[in-house]
């Protein structure tokens, strides 16, 4: 790992100043990893990159994500055919009577979804289409619902791949004893600001107690007064799929059954999201045939179709993980956390905590890798300020949510602009400004908290 300074912010900056230049997905995260390795690499560049797609690609969580997310798109690819998410949401019209609650319904299936968050940014923003769409809900709206529920209600629910992880992480540096990472992380839960206020947010906008503004009043008035739901260079994220037969209607238990041995099954499997996916794609494949949905042939061939359609937001993400790697590589974290060391108190530690991670969070959309950095730095800085380590480990937490949320390119906005078939430039843009809004509240939450309880 090397130590390029101020130079590690280099790459993400130029991601980010890109992507708002050309409102384009894919082409800033391919110039913006080029430019790093040709910095890191230098005349060697091109090795260098050979070698970051290698390493990238060999590693377990990007195999995961790859397994997951292509099994997660053959699901949905199936119970979108089947009938089964056009049903659910004409069942849901019987009972939801206009916009506002078109998208509280959505908050609330979200809310339903916590077990992983791409579960839930993918199967939400299906599922909830038809719904929004009656009622003229821009996509870029739906998007923001579903990415600002699915990511904060996975780090304040305590049963979800995300609290998994984190409680493994406290006990690896000695927080928590073996096998009680859990237990503890009950109580950081009340200091995980961003994830609370952006969570509780969400109804807030919907019911127009905090103002639409931006671009996302901008998208949302033109859904409304012209029709078009999606907005513009959309159509890598497009889902378009005919039912196996438009002359039989649809049942919602054809996606009801499905989802609930998902979430099931991930919750026995030990938040296994891999074997959840795995158990619930052969119910469903076995359930359908069973009911004769489609010859056992053809719903094959749809969830390979399936498969093959999460590929541009699978490259995507591989484009992501290779920033997050450069960034490791290049010692972001540790730079930035080298800065603010020497000129902070510990009144004010948690919120240097949660402003330096948070900007890493944003700019590189590490969100685990960050965490698996930044806990065993944080937590010696805590005992030697003599600062309340779990206020600590909540900024830390929230950074990274901030940062999954926030980030134009991190996997939960990409996922969630696949489900809701938004690009996720659009997608990122239009929820920033409620992003720092939450943002702005977490971080006097924790001045507040570093002064009563640090």
């Amino acid at each position: 790992m090397g130590n390029y300074g101020i130079i590690s912010l280099l790459p993400p900056l130029i991601v980010i100043a890109i992507a708002i230049k050309t409102k384009l997905s894919l082409e800033p995260l391919l110039i913006g990893c080029l430019a790093g390795y040709i910095i890191v690499g230098k005349w060697d560049f091109f090795n260098a990159i050979i070698a970051a797609f290698t390493k990238v690609m060999q590693n377990d969580l990007m195999v995961w994500v790859i397994i997951v997310c292509s099994l997660y798109g053959a699901l949905i690819q199936l119970m979108i055919r089947s009938g089964g998410v056009l049903a659910f949401g004409e069942y849901l019209l019987r009972f939801v009577k206009n916009r506002e609650r078109s998208l509280l319904t959505t908050w609330a299936f979200g809310s339903f979804m916590f077990v992983d968050d791409y579960l839930n940014a993918l199967t939400t923003g299906t599922t909830m289409k038809k719904l929004t769409d009656h009622y003229k809900v821009s996509r870029e709206m739906l998007a923001f619902v579903v990415s600002s529920t699915a990511v904060p209600i996975c780090v304040i629910v305590p049963i979800s791949t995300w609290v998994i992880f984190i409680s493994k992480l406290l006990e690896g540096n000695g927080l928590a004893p073996a096998g009680k990472g859990i237990s503890v992380y009950l109580g950081i839960i009340p200091y995980i600001s961003y994830g609370w206020v952006q969570y509780l947010l969400v109804p807030l906008v919907i019911l127009g107690i905090v103002p639409i503004i931006g671009k996302m009043k901008t998208a949302n008035h033109r859904a409304l007064t012209t029709g078009q739901l999606i907005p513009d260079n959309s159509e890598e994220f497009s889902l378009e799929v005919e039912p196996f037969d438009e002359k039989v209607k649809g049942n919602i238990w054809y996606l009801v059954l499905p989802v609930l041995v998902l979430i099931t099954a991930t919750v026995l499997m030990d938040l296994d999201a891999l074997k959840g996916i795995i158990i619930a794609l052969a119910f469903t494949l076995i359930y359908y045939s069973i009911k004769k949905v489609a010859p056992f042939k053809k719903l094959s061939e749809s969830g390979i179709e399936g498969m093959k359609s999460m590929l541009f937001a699978l490259v995507l993400l591989l484009f992501s993980y290779l920033l997050k790697d450069l960034g490791d590589e290049m010692g972001l974290t540790q730079y930035v956390i080298s800065v603010v060391e020497p000129v902070v108190n510990k009144n004010w530690l948690p919120l240097a905590v949660f402003l330096s991670l948070g900007l890493i969070a944003f700019t590189t959309g590490n969100s685990w890798g960050l965490y698996a950095i930044a806990v065993p730095l944080v937590i010696p800085l805590a005992h030697d300020l003599g600062c309340n380590v779990w206020v600590c480990i909540g900024a830390v937490i929230s950074a990274g949510t901030f940062g999954a949320h926030a980030c134009f390119y991190s996997d939960a906005t990409i996922l969630a602009a696949q489900g809701a078939e938004c690009n996720n430039y659009q997608h990122g843009i239009t929820q920033l400004p409620f992003a720092l809004i939450s943002f702005t509240v977490t971080c006097i939450a924790y001045v507040v908290m570093g002064y009563m309880i640090a």
